[in-house]
């Protein structure tokens, strides 16, 4: 169909999760109980971290970061989805489905370029633990969450802008639940390849540099924590890392099978699967995993406690 004999859509309906009636309340619960616990878990993290002294180093001041951006990340997409599970018309105006996926590819790539910064500031932690003060500075650590920011916020208007210049009058329906870039670029009735490019050019360059700064990072840690002669040294100083490694892990492995291939390989019920992951299910867990594995937090949370407990007796 020629692009100037059809009319534009002026909002878009999403195909949700599933369309079986019965389904939808229960995923409604399901995912109104893993966002809640989104909430609170980053929200807690981002407070303990701002109030206790103790946790205002370099490293937790990372956390803090990732922490808002998993909170933001999650609310990008949970109450719109939300909604539609009981709407009975899942629809996005044009102009939201562009601002949400503006946010959403932002805060992606702020995830994913700020696990860099932190797995940098490991290596200097383990390796260079004289000059981790100094070359950690207060300053060092403001800008690398600034460049953070806007690597993201410019590749994000980018994708969008590339994306958005498509026509989409062929259909409407967006075969996910929420507005990405690979379904609307399925969907658009426009030659796409250039708009491909771009998505994998920037989103490959983010990924790539972000796993090789990674994997770099742990070559010299662990290069250096072999070196240390008591096994008592070594399982400290790698207990450090496990917390960022889990998280890293799960991210990146949801990450890699969902963007690094082309968007004609697109495939609704994987591809929903892993968006689930790491839209929603990680946000959640990554304030638990840093809970759980690490006893200054914990610290933190226990004399927290404490102390509401203490004053409202």
């Amino acid at each position: 169909m020629e692009e100037g004999n059809c009319s534009e859509a002026t909002e878009f309906i999403f195909s949700g999760l599933t369309d079986r009636p019965e389904l939808q309340v229960p995923l409604f619960v399901l995912f109104l109980l893993i966002y809640i616990i989104t909430l609170v878990g980053n929200g807690v993290m981002i407070l303990l971290i701002t109030i206790d002294s103790r946790l205002h180093t370099p490293m937790y001041f990372f956390l803090r970061n990732l922490s808002f951006c998993d909170l933001c990340y999650s609310t990008i997409i949970a109450p719109k989805m939300l909604q539609n599970f009981l709407a009975e018309k899942k629809s996005i105006s044009h102009a939201a489905c562009a601002v949400q996926m503006y946010f959403f590819v932002s805060f992606a790539d702020l995830e994913c370029l700020l696990l860099a910064v932190m797995a940098y500031d490991r290596y200097v932690a383990i390796c260079n633990p004289l000059l981790y003060k100094v070359t950690m500075s207060r300053q060092l650590c403001s800008q690398l969450v600034a460049g953070v920011y806007a690597v993201g916020l410019v590749d994000a208007l980018i994708e969008t802008c590339c994306t958005f210049r498509l026509s989409f009058c062929r259909s409407n329906v967006i075969n996910h639940f929420y507005c990405d870039i690979p379904p609307l670029l399925a969907l658009s009735s426009s030659d796409t390849r250039i708009s491909e490019t771009v998505m994998l050019a920037f989103v490959g360059f983010i990924i790539v540099s972000s796993v090789v700064t990674i994997l770099l990072s742990y070559v010299y840690i662990i290069s250096s924590i072999l070196r240390i002669r008591s096994a008592e040294g070594r399982r400290k100083a790698f207990s450090t890392c496990t917390c960022h490694l889990t998280v890293v892990g799960m991210f990146h492995g949801s990450q890699l099978f969902m963007y690094l291939r082309p968007p004609s390989s697109y495939s609704m019920n994987m591809d929903q699967i892993a968006s689930v992951f790491y839209t929603l299910v990680i946000p959640m867990l990554n304030p638990l995993i840093y809970s759980f594995r690490n006893k200054e937090v914990k610290g933190a949370l226990r004399k927290a406690v404490i102390k509401l407990l203490s004053k409202s007796g």
